[in-house]
Parts: structure tokens; C-alpha cells; sequence
């Protein structure tokens, strides 16, 4: 059969069967008397197997290796091929996230198609100085979907681009909560931390909420930052939280301001203050615990509180009872 009807029949065009024989993967059987390329039954079902090999992502340096070297075993090629496939769908789905948030940002022309671009390529930059610009950048300049903003605070590891990156989501205007919500549950303790410190920082009720159920959250860390940015809106369900960070001495400075600023409303003071005073009532509380709840104790108004300072002063450890007879003394000269 000569080039062009096999071109015809097999799909491959006469210009790659001639490739083919240059490189010795398909030789003609025959030729004609005129000199033309003659292939047999055997040479066109070769063709075949040659593009079969190819289908599958070979090269043909490979194609010709998988069909004339007799010790050739296809198991580690073909795990070579699925990981190069891996690779290959994981750019193409990074280029095709990019491109979904160029569009989402609405540009106005290529112009500023080209610096969104720019921003988020400087996002996922190896160079941290680069990651903190763009994060301003986002802001001040071109907007960047807050999508993007949402993934690379979650992947931050840099505590400057990170604030950066908090402070850019903050005031993005549009919290990106589908993907916040699903950082409070992912299995890696570092991205629920980064999501709660994200979500902290976004002043609106949709982040009050996702902090409210993130009191609930299996993590003891994201309880813990829930708790405090609750405390700080003014959240009363912190209350229980804040005062086991008291007595367990994890960021017990904090947590206590927290109360203190809770305890500005009436209908709270005595509540948070019954609250330290049941602690307190545990026997098995240690001094320095001791110490640390009369010190939150200091800023929460009413009786209650200062019933609880005085009976600290009496204290079996000096050290609690000399606290609480300061707190006490600075009470009495208000």
C-alpha cells in the first residue's frame, strides 16, 4: 500500500509516516518499481500501535523502546506517565483557577487584567517581601478575588505576610466565607489557626458567626482565638472559654482583658464574676491559678467580685493573698 493511501486510512499524515521512517519506527516492507514506499499488513498495524503508545503520552524515542526492546517492561513507564499526567492536570488547574479569578474581578482591559496577573503570581512568590506586597497591594491598588486572598492566607507561613494578608481580607469587602468555614475544619492544625486569625479580623456578622460555631470547633487553639475576638465584639458565649484560658495560663493576660471589657455591661459583670468565683471554689486549684484569678478579678465591678478578693486575701499562699490585697486596696481608692 503505498504513503498516501495509508495516510488516508490510518489518520496519520504521509509528512509524519515519512518522520516515522527516518527514524527507523516504521520502515516500508517494499518499494515499487518507480521507488515509492510499499507497506504491508505488518507495517500499517505498526502505525497503529505507534499511535496507540502515543495516545498515552509517550515520546516516540519511547514508542520505539516499548515496541523493539524485548526486556522492556511497561510498569515503571507507565507510573513515570501518571505522575507527569499529575503534574501536568495540577498546572493546568492553577492556570485555570487564575483565569477564573482574573474574570471574577471584572478588569476593565488588558491593562489591568495584566496587573492582576502580576499580583497574584507575586502571591504565590517564593519571596516573602514579594507575598507582603502584593497582600498591600491587593488593597491599595488592584483587587484581587478574595478567593485568592482566603487560599494564601491559609498557606501563609511568614507571620508578617500573614498579618498582611488578615489586614487585605478585612477590608476586601466580601469575607470569602465558603472558604474560611472550610479552613475552621481542615485536618491541618496550622490552616484552622490561620483561618480563626483570618476570620478574628473581619468585622461583620457573618465572621461573629463563623466565630460563635468555632466555640464548638474539636480544637482547643481555635477555641481559643475564637473566644478572644468574641470577647472584644462584646460576645458573652466567650465567657466560659476566656476563663479556662485564665486558669490554664494560655494567653490568661489577654483573656482576662477580654472579661474585663465583657464585664462593662451590668448584665454580665456578675455573671463572669460567679463564674471566676466557681474556679476558685475548686480545691485542686493551684496558687499561681489562684493568683491569676484574682488578677482577672481586679477589672470586673460589683459585690461579687469583691467578696471573692477578699476572701484571696486570706489566702494560704502569700503570693495570692498579697495580690488580691492590692487589687482590693485599688477597688477601695476608685
Amino acid at each position: 500500500m503505498l504513503i498516501g493511501d495509508v495516510a488516508r486510512r490510518s489518520g496519520v499524515s504521509a509528512r509524519m509516516l515519512r518522520h516515522y521512517d527516518s527514524l527507523g519506527l516504521v520502515r516500508p516492507t517494499g518499494r515499487t518499481d518507480a521507488g515509492y514506499r510499499d507497506y504491508s499488513s505488518e507495517d500499517i498495524r505498526r502505525i497503529f500501535h505507534i499511535e496507540s503508545l502515543r495516545s498515552l503520552g509517550l515520546s516516540l524515542r519511547e514508542v520505539g523502546r516499548a515496541l523493539d526492546d524485548p526486556g522492556f517492561t511497561p510498569s515503571e513507564l507507565v507510573d513515570d506517565l501518571i505522575r507527569q499526567t499529575r503534574e501536568r492536570i495540577a498546572r493546568e488547574t492553577e492556570l485555570l483557577t487564575r483565569l477564573r479569578r482574573i474574570g471574577a474581578a471584572e478588569p476593565s482591559g488588558w491593562e489591568n487584567v495584566l496587573q492582576i496577573a502580576a499580583l497574584l503570581q507575586a502571591l504565590g512568590s517564593t519571596n516573602a517581601g514579594k507575598r507582603q506586597r502584593a497582600a498591600l497591594s491587593s488593597v491599595e491598588e488592584v483587587t484581587v478575588p478574595v478567593e485568592a486572598l482566603v487560599e494564601a492566607a491559609l498557606s501563609e507561613t511568614d507571620p508578617n505576610v500573614a498579618g498582611a494578608l488578615r489586614w487585605a481580607l478585612a477590608r476586601s469587602g466580601d469575607g470569602g466565607w465558603t472558604l474560611l468555614a472550610e479552613g475552621l475544619g481542615s485536618p491541618v492544625p496550622e490552616v484552622r489557626k490561620r483561618a480563626v486569625q483570618s476570620i478574628a479580623e473581619i468585622p461583620d456578622d457573618e465572621a461573629t458567626a463563623l466565630l460563635r460555631n468555632a466555640l464548638a470547633n474539636s480544637d482547643l487553639v481555635v477555641r481559643r482565638y475564637a473566644a478572644l475576638a468574641l470577647g472584644a465584639r462584646g460576645v458573652a458565649d466567650a465567657v466560659p472559654t476566656l476563663i479556662d484560658m485564665v486558669v490554664e495560663e494560655t494567653n490568661d493576660v489577654d483573656a482576662a482583658d477580654a472579661l474585663s471589657a465583657l464585664a462593662s455591661r451590668p448584665a454580665l459583670a456578675d455573671q463572669i464574676a460567679a463564674r471566676l468565683v466557681d474556679c476558685l471554689a475548686h480545691g485542686a486549684l493551684g496558687s499561681s491559678a489562684r493568683r491569676r484569678l484574682a488578677q482577672a478579678l481586679a477589672d470586673i465591678p460589683g459585690i461579687t467580685a469583691s467578696r471573692a478578693l477578699a476572701d484571696l486575701s486570706h489566702d494560704e499562699d502569700r503570693a495570692v493573698a498579697l495580690t488580691a490585697t492590692y487589687i482590693l486596696g485599688i477597688r477601695n481608692a476608685r
